[in-house]
């Protein structure tokens, strides 16, 4: 069936006006923003499978450029880089509300943009937030790449940054490009390594997340410490 064969008002851009953004499916919404269709595939299609093939919204909006370069449907550049803007667009959203606000009365705000920012990364990235003592945000640094332990995270500078920034806490990040984000032996010794060097200063150690496309894992909530 053409996507001009449905009655207008199950038509995602028609739905979206008449009823609102939130009574769209995700594959409704990403058809909105694709406009357009492939011979033989109308647009609600080609969304549907582009939702299959990154394994929903949240691994396609992750991917990296080469990924949305490489899928069907994706090749124009104007389509990529409407994607990346939306993505761009998320994170600055986040990041505006965990700066006017306790960042510890919302968690899932920080779980979401360390999702959107280390989940799509092809090698491990270790990142902090740093935040006063009202748990408002001061800065996220992306501090370490590679395979991480506790030989190439170096405590030592995370003290530094927390110093220069004036952080009263933490919260530690990084992401497991398996997918797996369960912690491992490493991931817990050098959860305690870091709190421990942190806490000479007064920095406290508010959790260690770790994160993979649309998934994470809160070492704080889920992991004894």
């Amino acid at each position: 069936m053409l996507l001009q064969d449905l009655p207008k008002t199950t038509r995602p851009r028609e739905k979206l006006l008449a009823m609102g953004s939130q009574t769209l499916t995700d594959a409704e919404l990403l058809a909105v923003m694709l406009g357009t269709g492939l011979p033989g595939q109308n647009v609600l299609q080609l969304a549907h499978s582009l939702l299959e093939n990154f394994h929903g919204l949240a691994g396609l909006l992750q991917a990296t450029p080469a990924d949305l370069r490489a899928a069907k449907g994706l090749g124009g550049s104007a389509r990529r880089a409407q994607l990346l803007a939306v993505l761009e667009m998320s994170r600055r959203v986040l990041l505006q509300k965990m700066r006017k606000r306790d960042i510890m009365n919302n968690p899932e705000t920080v779980k979401q943009f360390l999702q959107l920012q280390l989940g799509a990364y092809p090698h491990e990235v270790f990142a902090v937030v740093f935040m006063d003592a009202q748990y408002r945000l001061l800065s996220f640094q992306e501090m370490f790449k590679g395979t991480l332990n506790q030989t190439s995270v170096y405590p030592r500078e995370v003290v530094k940054r927390a110093l220069e920034q004036g952080a009263a806490a933490v919260i530690l990040s990084h992401n497991h490009p398996s997918g797996d984000v369960r912690p491992s032996a490493a991931d817990s010794a050098l959860t305690r390594t870091l709190q421990t060097a942190l806490s000479m200063v007064d920095v406290k150690v508010l959790d260690h997340i770790i994160v993979g496309p649309g998934i994470h894992w809160s070492m704080a909530e889920r992991s004894p410490w």
